[in-house]
């Protein structure tokens, strides 16, 4: 014969339910601080010592974990650099090409694409020039500067609409665009950023 039925005590599953989803949701913020954690300590390493001199053990140690936790989070390289980019990204967001796309002139819109650039280039010169001098030696950091290459290639692209469609005119402004061209410019030249843009503007309109 079958025993008595014992009658379900929904309040106690209820509480068993409701202590799990609650275990779950502290175990996924705990989770999260730690990846937290992780990015922000290689941001703060790849913008102090560089990319190519930042250790798994320097980023666990800074982040206050374990060597393999930072595994458990990051399982490769390029998982970590590409988290460790979008988090220094949205810290120092680049200029929106949407609102140059808006200019029809051409000439003034390379000139306000040009400012803009150049000012996020001067609160962002010490850090990024890391990235770009450790870019050859870590291979995550060559991906993303591929990246970024063909990202600006599409801005020189947009800038260059309404200009003579020649190739060196298209060159002349992608020249205009990068890095080195304004650290050249502003930091060994002495060039002031309002100096360098003209600069270049006349260069372009002189090609």
């Amino acid at each position: 014969m079958l025993g008595p039925i014992r009658p379900v005590n929904y309040f106690a599953v209820q509480c068993c339910a409701v202590t799990r989803k609650y275990e779950l949701k502290r175990r996924a913020e705990r989770q999260a601080e730690t990846r937290r954690r992780i990015v922000e300590a290689t941001v703060a390493l790849h913008t102090t010592l560089g990319p190519a001199r930042t250790s798994i053990s320097a980023v666990a140690e800074r982040a206050g974990v374990q060597r393999h936790t930072v595994y458990d989070h990051f399982p490769t390289e390029g998982e970590l650099f590409g988290a460790c980019s979008a988090h220094w990204y949205a810290r120092h967001p680049f200029p929106d090409s949407v609102e140059w796309a808006a200019i029809e002139d051409p000439e003034k819109r390379l000139c306000t694409a040009l400012g803009e650039i150049y000012a996020w280039y001067e609160v962002v010169e010490t850090e990024f020039a890391l990235f770009v001098r450790d870019a050859p030696l870590v291979a995550a950091g060559t991906e993303l500067m591929d990246v970024r290459a063909a990202a600006m290639a599409r801005r020189a692209d947009l800038l260059g609409r309404g200009w003579s469609r020649r190739k060196a005119v298209r060159a002349a402004i992608a020249h205009s665009l990068e890095f080195e061209t304004w650290r050249s410019l502003v930091r060994r030249q002495g060039l002031t950023p309002a100096q360098a843009v003209a600069a270049m503007l006349r260069f372009v309109v002189s090609v």
